[in-house]
């Protein structure tokens, strides 16, 4: 994957930890539109003093929190010659039912570095070898050494790469914007000013620009503080939460505390999208059983909007391929409505591209706020929740082992042949799947030429999958592990075995969702069973 910075704790974490912090404080104690001038304070709460710590000025780094705060209250981002206090139109932040307004990932300009797009440089390791491997393959002859050093004719290179490749001394280095180069959908240029620029046209809000560049200056907007002002009201707000929680929150936050800790934020409960990931897995096979071959050449899983989106721009006459079943975000959250009418959903997970696919006027009744695992690490912060204090309940056990691997590359297509092998055993099954948006287009342009027909495709824009999503915490390596480990110690291990596929059923009988959904035992999405939080208590998050 694209830069090296994913899983450390940097000082760009550092801040964005506190602006969204600061955020959730502000609507935790909003009271009236007065309150909305603490936001003036807050770049000096973040930066303080005179002596600049970050970057080469104080007062560019107190303007760039200043609009990370206004992103964070999902407010529009603006340029550095527009003169209005941060908290400008911040009255319009205080309602519950805002949603996200485009563009959702926006590039701070002041502080992108202007990384050139893409070069090939001769570094001081060149020892000015006798055989000049490196001139020699040059299709352009751009190389000449001069004063027994190789040297690069920019005008003439096409930056093919050839001379990196063969250099013996690893001397010659192929440099790349880390936001572009991190961009499966070629979606980031320059301005006429050198500084990165997004065209919205193709960006699907995968969120990996933001989690790669190395100064920041990439951000997405926030719900926050809608949310909470949501859970201040008399109406329920629900959280369900997506498989690739598993360690995001470290290892103090086992998963039977995930619920308490929730609660503790101001939800009225919590449940896990691998109830959703299982209906999901179960109405894809059922789908890939009667379309293909017969009617698809092949189909490709729906439950990553980011790669769906990019089927879509990228490959129009494919897009009938990609599955129409709903994702387990909406799954799950319109079980949760018919269980609790009236109620209000917000989903917490990896993923940026998820802000975007709730913002879709067909989905926004079923999920109505959306928030990272790091935006909820900021509420946190703001409550002063101690993670040891937090009581210990039943271990989430809602949904299968299959469907809390929906998190991790591979995971979603395992489960789907899993239920296509107990659906029809004489099936023959052909799987194939890619992740990160690049190897996801590779991917399409096989299917395209009939590479692929008869296949179950799946296709994941992060990669590594969900836990390497733009809005997660904890290193992608050790996440995926947690995950695993909470897979093993589910009840039931495959998707078709969920207790919530009667839901499924009625609705195919044409029972309402409501009545179906009285055919459930909510217990059952926390059961507690023979499989109690002290079994991942035996085997220490560190080992994760």
């Amino acid at each position: 994957m694209a830069g090296n910075i994913r899983g450390i704790y940097t000082s760009i974490n550092d801040i964005r930890q506190k602006v969204y912090a600061e955020v959730a404080r502000l609507s935790y104690e909003y009271n009236d539109e007065k309150d909305l001038a603490y936001m003036e304070k807050v770049p000096y709460i973040i930066i303080p003093g005179e002596e600049t710590v970050y970057r080469d000025s104080v007062f560019v780094e107190r303007a760039i929190v200043r609009e990370r705060m206004r992103l964070a209250m999902g407010l529009p981002a603006r340029n550095a010659d527009e003169m209005a206090p941060v908290s400008q139109g911040a009255e319009e932040a205080v309602q519950p039912e805002k949603y996200y307004q485009p563009p959702l990932i926006n590039i701070i300009k002041f502080a992108c570095h202007k990384c050139p797009e893409k070069r090939i440089q001769v570094t001081n390791m060149c020892q000015g070898c006798l055989a000049h491997p490196c001139m020699e393959v040059c299709p352009k002859n751009a190389i000449s050494f001069v004063d027994g050093k190789a040297h690069i004719d920019q005008e003439k290179c096409v930056k093919c790469g050839s001379c990196v490749n063969v250099c013996p001394y690893s001397a010659v280095v192929q440099q790349e914007r880390p936001c572009s180069k991190a961009c499966g959908m070629n979606a980031i240029h320059s301005d006429e000013h050198g500084r990165a620029d997004i065209n919205q046209d193709l960006c699907v809000s995968c969120g990996q620009c933001l989690a790669n560049c190395p100064f920041g200056a990439i951000a997405d907007k926030a719900q926050i503080f809608q949310c909470i002002q949501a859970m201040k009201t008399d109406t329920p707000v629900y959280a369900v939460i997506a498989p690739a929680v598993a360690g995001q929150f470290g290892k103090s936050v086992i998963p039977g505390k995930i619920r308490s800790l929730f609660q503790a934020l101001g939800f009225a409960d919590s449940f896990e999208v691998a109830i959703g990931a299982d209906l999901c897995a179960v109405e894809e096979a059922k789908d890939f059983i009667k379309e293909v071959p017969e009617k698809l050449p092949y189909m490709a899983t729906s439950c990553c909007p980011a790669w769906a989106a990019m089927a879509k721009k990228l490959f129009p006459d494919q897009a009938q391929n990609i599955s129409m079943a709903l994702t387990p975000m909406v799954l799950t959250a319109r079980l949760i409505k018919r269980q609790f009418p009236g109620c209000k959903v917000a989903f917490i997970g990896p993923c940026s591209a998820k802000k975007l696919e709730a913002s879709r006027r067909t989905i926004r009744s079923d999920v109505d706020f959306v928030l990272t695992f790091e935006e909820v690490l900021g509420m946190v912060r703001a409550k002063e929740i101690d993670f040891d204090a937090l009581e210990e309940v039943d271990c989430m056990h809602g949904g299968t082992g299959d469907g809390r691997a929906f998190a991790v590359s591979g995971g979603v297509a395992n489960a789907v042949v899993n239920c296509l092998k107990e659906m029809a055993p004489d099936m023959e099954i052909k799987t194939a799947s890619a992740d990160g948006l690049g190897e996801c287009k590779k991917l399409l342009q096989k299917a395209k030429a009939g590479l692929y027909n008869g296949y179950l495709l799946e296709g994941m824009a992060c990669p590594g999958g969900c836990v390497a999503g733009a809005g997660t915490v904890q290193p992608i390596a050790k996440s995926t592990a947690a995950v695993n480990l909470h897979k093993s110690v589910s009840t039931n291990a495959h998707s078709y075995e969920t207790p919530y596929g009667v839901w499924l059923e009625s609705l195919e009988e044409g029972q309402t969702l409501d009545t179906a959904s009285k055919t459930i035992d909510p217990k059952q999405v926390w059961g507690a069973g023979p499989h109690s939080s002290d079994n991942l208590r035996a085997k220490s998050s560190d080992d994760v």
